[in-house]
């Protein structure tokens, strides 16, 4: 039985009878409904593994962010400059040592780094 979304087939099932022969259409009728509530569980796996996914991007990002943060403020009271200065300074170190500027950020604050 073809497991639909809309006009768009993501899969089949598949079924079995202890005897050969066609499937009467009470059996088909069942046998589609199965297919749907196989599809609504497929697509809802689906929609929550994207949003973990999402949410799993979005921690990452935010976690890099506010190592960046601490490293500016690290770099700024070390060299006696700005905020702005020590981003400057961070982001051209990176690309100086072909590093992720958050990789940096993080040894600046565990301090096995210095700019």
């Amino acid at each position: 039985m073809p497991m639909r979304l809309r006009d768009e087939v993501i899969g089949a099932l598949n079924l079995f009878h202890t005897r050969p022969g066609a499937l009467s259409d009470e059996a088909l009728a069942v046998a589609q409904a199965l297919a749907d509530v196989a599809t609504i569980g497929l697509l809802q796996e689906r929609v929550i593994h994207r949003g973990e996914v999402l949410a799993e991007q979005l921690q990452t990002a935010l976690n890099s962010r506010v190592l960046i943060e601490q490293a500016k403020g690290v770099i700024a009271e070390r060299n006696g400059t700005s905020v702005g200065d020590a981003f400057t300074l961070l982001r051209q170190a990176a690309r100086n040592r072909n590093r992720r500027l958050s990789d940096l950020a993080h040894e600046i604050v565990d301090g096995s780094a210095r700019i």
